[in-house]
C-alpha cells in the first residue's frame, strides 16, 4: 500500500481546507509566508490528499501540486493564455472546434492545483461559469455539427449527482451529441467522495450506452495518486460503462522525470485508464515554478515512452494554444516540428510547421518559424548586395 492510502472498506467524511492556516503540517512561519500567495491565487485542499504528502520532504511532488509556493508570485504568463474568452458563445460555454463544445459546469474543484490554467475562475470577480445552462444547451441543440460535449470547470464531479445527472440528461436528449466527456481530478483528489455515492455509478450506467458513451478524462499527474481507493474508482467507472482516458501536464518538480512518467503510463494502462495527452503546461500567471521548456519536455516524453509497451504509448505531447491543439512531433539539432492536431480555423487543420530550435522556449509564441528565419537571412543578404 502506498504511503497515506485510505481504506475503501471504511469510507469517511473528507474534511476540506480553504485557508492555508488550516494546514497543521506547515509551520507558522511557512503559513505566514504563503498567505500573500493565497490572497492572489485561491487555496483549497482536503485531508485525504494532504495525507499522501511526505511532509519530511520539502520537494515532495504531491506537496508541490497542492501547497502554494512563493515562486507563484513571479510575474510570468497571463490568466487566459489560450484566449478562451474568444470562443465563449454563451455563459459558461465555449465552442472552439467545430465538433466539440465545452461547458464550464462549476467554478469549484475538490482541491486547487497550483499549476491550474483556469485559476481565474476561482477569483472573486469571475463570472465565466453559469448556474443555468439552458442557453448553452439550446446553443448545442441548434448546432448539429456538435458531436461531443466536454464538461469541465472547475470539476464537474464536485457537483451533486442529481445536478450532474440533470445536465447529462439534457445533453443525452440532443440526438446529434454522441460523446459526453467529463474532465475530473476528483478520482485523484478525493476518490472517497465517489466510492460513497452508489447513485453516481448507477447514473453513469444509465447514460453511458453501447452506442453513446460517457468518457471520463481523468487527471492523474503522478503515480502516487494511484491509491487503492483511486484504482477502485476507475474499476467501478469501467464497470458502469464509462471509458477512461488520462491527461496530465508536464510539471517541473512533479513529473518531469522519464521514470516517473513511464511508471504513470504503465500503471494507468494496467488499470484501464488510457494515457491520452501529456500537455505542455500553459504559461498561465502563477505557473512559473512548473515550467518545462519544449525541447526538454519532448526529450522527457520520448524517453518515458521507452519504459512502456505499445498500450502505454498512445498519448500525444501537445499544447492547448489559442489557435488549436498543437502536437510537438519532433526535435532535431536545428528545428522543432509541430502539427495541428485540432485547429480553431479550418485552414490550420493538420498543418505541419517547422520552427528554429530554441531550448529556452516554453510556448508556441516563443518560437520563430523556419521560413521567417530564412526570409530574414535572405533580406539581409539582399541588403548587403544592394549596398555593393
Amino acid at each position: 500500500m502506498l504511503r497515506g492510502q485510505a481504506d475503501i472498506r471504511h469510507p469517511r467524511r473528507v474534511r476540506y481546507l480553504r485557508r492555508i492556516d488550516q494546514v497543521a503540517q506547515l509551520s507558522e512561519e511557512e503559513r505566514r509566508r504563503l498567505r500573500p500567495v493565497c490572497e492572489r491565487y485561491a487555496f483549497r485542499a482536503n485531508d485525504y490528499y494532504l495525507n499522501l504528502i511526505n511532509w519530511a520532504d520539502p520537494k515532495d511532488p504531491i506537496r508541490r501540486l497542492v501547497i502554494p509556493s512563493e515562486d507563484e508570485l513571479e510575474e510570468w504568463g497571463k490568466l487566459d493564455v489560450s484566449h478562451e474568452a474568444d470562443y465563449t458563445v454563451a455563459p459558461g460555454v465555449q465552442h472552439k472546434y467545430p465538433h466539440t463544445v465545452l461547458i464550464l459546469a462549476t467554478m469549484t474543484c475538490a482541491a486547487y492545483c497550483r499549476y491550474c490554467f483556469r485559476k481565474r475562475l476561482f477569483m472573486p470577480d469571475s463570472e465565466e461559469t453559469a448556474v443555468d445552462f439552458s442557453e448553452g444547451i439550446e446553443y448545442i441543440a441548434r448546432h448539429p455539427e456538435v458531436q461531443n460535449v466536454l464538461l469541465s470547470g472547475g470539476d464537474p464531479l464536485v457537483l451533486s449527482t442529481g445536478r450532474l445527472e440533470a445536465l447529462i440528461a439534457r445533453l443525452r436528449a440532443i440526438d446529434h451529441v454522441g460523446v459526453i466527456r467529463i474532465g475530473s481530478k476528483v478520482p485523484s483528489f478525493n476518490p472517497l467522495r465517489l466510492l460513497d455515492d452508489r447513485a453516481l455509478f448507477t447514473m453513469f450506467a444509465r447514460y453511458s450506452t453501447p452506442r453513446k458513451r460517457i468518457y471520463l478524462m481523468s487527471h492523474f499527474t503522478h503515480p502516487r495518486e494511484l491509491t487503492t481507493p483511486a484504482i477502485e474508482v476507475v474499476h467501478r467507472l469501467l464497470r458502469a460503462g464509462v471509458i477512461i482516458a488520462n491527461q496530465t501536464p508536464l510539471l517541473a518538480g512533479i513529473n518531469d522525470d522519464p521514470d516517473v512518467l513511464g511508471e504513470l503510463w504503465l500503471r494507468l494502462s494496467e488499470i484501464g485508464a488510457t494515457p491520452y495527452y501529456l500537455f505542455v503546461n500553459r504559461p498561465t500567471a502563477g505557473n512559473a515554478p512548473f515550467r518545462v521548456p519544449l525541447t526538454r519536455g519532448y526529450q522527457l516524453f520520448q524517453e518515458s515512452l521507452t519504459r512502456v509497451s505499445g498500450l502505454g504509448r498512445r498519448l500525444r505531447y501537445t499544447m492547448s494554444h489559442a489557435t488549436g491543439k498543437v502536437e510537438i512531433i519532433g526535435v532535431d539539432d536545428h528545428r522543432i516540428y509541430i502539427r495541428y492536431h485540432r485547429a480553431a480555423k479550418p485552414e490550420n487543420a493538420g498543418r505541419f510547421l517547422a520552427f528554429h530550435r530554441d531550448d529556452q522556449a516554453y510556448w508556441l509564441d516563443d518560437l520563430v518559424p523556419v521560413k521567417e528565419i530564412d526570409a530574414r537571412r535572405g533580406n539581409g543578404r539582399a541588403h548587403r548586395l544592394a549596398r555593393g
